[in-house]
């Protein structure tokens, strides 16, 4: 049993990643064109290509779009050349944060980044020093009410790496990175919707904050995440809402 307020937390972070759909098609675009670059085009055989190719159909991104981004990775067309690039910090109450950014200028990216922390009250820190608080995974959340033995059983049997009860009710499935879509539609097919699916960097403790604490941490986060270069904002901060 673990997080009594896991189903609110993500709930409320999933509502914030869909106000800010529009913003979100620039950065799948450079996802998906740095994946067809390091990997290919064909999403079949480029694990990373599928999962950004699969998140931006979830943000109804238009076809044309990913095309494109996918043929700038692969040459087709003409693109920029980005540089993938993680920052590492540490934002209130301690919290752990890092800052996954695709950037054609990194001394650019870095102030931008360095800046917020230091506006916001966070601390940005040197290579490695929270990296170690986290696991590059995939996580689907499902509904509290769903049968935890059923899901359990179908989950180890497509791959999953664990299955976590949470206080609230609701339940994780634990995947491997490149399983995570695998395991994902094998769920699907066996009859369990996730409410929430992705691929992250799972805090292995969380650090809960509220009131003041809680909305300062807030604003340190959107404004990382507003940054033009950053891709992805992981923390161990829990906001209570």
């Amino acid at each position: 049993m673990a997080g009594h307020s896991k189903w609110a937390n993500i709930q409320h972070r999933k509502g914030r990643q869909d106000e800010k759909r529009g913003a979100a098609f620039s950065k799948l675009a450079k996802e998906i064109t740095v994946a067809a670059k390091m990997g290919g085009g064909d999403p079949g055989f480029n694990p990373r290509l599928r999962l950004a190719v699969d998140k931006a159909k979830g943000v109804n991104m238009p076809k044309d779009k990913i095309d494109n981004a996918i043929k700038k990775g692969t040459g087709e067309l003409e693109g920029v050349s980005y540089e993938e690039v993680r920052y590492e910090g540490y934002g209130i109450g301690g919290s752990a944060v890092m800052v996954d950014c695709l950037t054609d200028n990194k001394t650019r990216t870095v102030a931008d980044v360095r800046h917020a922390f230091s506006k916001y009250g966070g601390n940005m820190g040197t290579d490695g020093c929270v990296a170690f608080q986290f696991k590059h995974c995939g996580q689907l959340l499902f509904a509290p009410g769903t049968s935890e033995d059923a899901l359990m059983e179908a989950a180890l049997e497509a791959g999953a790496e664990d299955v976590v009860t949470n206080d609230d009710g609701s339940i994780e499935v634990i995947t491997g990175p490149w399983e995570f879509t695998a395991v994902k539609e094998a769920l699907e097919k066996a009859g369990f919707i996730a409410e929430f699916g992705e691929v992250t960097m799972k805090p292995e403790n969380v650090i809960e904050l509220a009131g003041d604490e809680a909305a300062r941490m807030q604003k340190l986060l959107d404004a990382l995440e507003s940054l033009d270069d950053v891709q992805e904002v992981y923390t161990s901060a829990e906001i209570a809402e």
